[in-house]
């Protein structure tokens, strides 16, 4: 009898590329994975979550919006109009300039100018600060005009939209801090893909804030 003498070839031992997560089926999807077992990060996947978040937040503001336009319908002859305060006016065009402020800071960013990056990102910060101190300001003068939160359900929605607002522009003021904390750690490239990443979605959740506020502002300006 003759014995071969060829080695039988083990499957499933190579050190190469290993089968792809569910979510693609090719490198360079998210669920790719290289030899070394480590997920490829994926900027896409950024993206994706921030705009659930949106969208969420997006229908909360619609389903407010509609019970207001609603209530203001239903009122008829008994509508109680409010006044827009004039400082709600100033946080419209602070808010705005923190939109224009940010996108410097993008272009900063994308010529790797990490002083001028930071400096943008530190204007669109205090220019978020401003917008909240503006928004104290204009309650102030919704209440120096009589106008209260336990009053009558117009005046129930100016302080309730822009309280809703403000908290969420507060989220985005973290995410403006931390986006500064990874700009000051110096282990990390700015122009880094993850850098980059985190920013671009930073300035999604900052303008979609933005966008929220001039339709609040229009919807309470326009039905009184």
């Amino acid at each position: 009898m003759v014995t071969s003498t060829k080695t039988a070839t083990k499957k499933g031992t190579g050190s190469g590329p290993r089968f792809p997560g569910p979510n693609g089926k090719k490198p360079g999807g998210n669920g790719w994975q290289g030899g070394d077992g480590k997920r490829k990060f994926s900027p896409a996947r950024y993206r994706v979550t921030m705009w659930v978040i949106l969208a969420a937040i997006a229908m909360m503001f619609v389903a407010i919006s509609g019970a207001y336009i609603y209530i203001i319908l239903s009122a008829g002859e008994q509508r109680q109009p409010v006044a827009m305060p004039p400082m709600f006016f100033v946080s419209t065009g602070i808010i705005l300039t923190s939109s224009w402020t940010l996108e410097r800071a993008k272009r900063s960013l994308q010529l790797a100018q990490s002083q001028r990056y930071i400096k943008w990102l530190v204007l669109t910060l205090g220019l978020g600060f401003a917008f909240l101190g503006s928004q104290l300001v204009g309650w102030r003068e919704l209440a120096r005009a009589g106008v209260y939160f336990a009053g009558h359900p117009q005046s129930s929605f100016f302080y309730f939209f822009t309280g809703v607002h403000g908290a969420h522009l507060i989220g985005g003021i973290v995410l403006l801090l931390y986006l500064l904390l990874r700009t000051r750690n110096f282990a990390l490239a700015i122009d880094s893909e993850r850098n980059l990443a985190w920013a671009a979605v930073v300035r999604l959740y900052w303008h979609a804030m933005d966008a929220i506020w001039i339709w609040l502002f229009l919807l309470l300006l326009i039905l009184k």
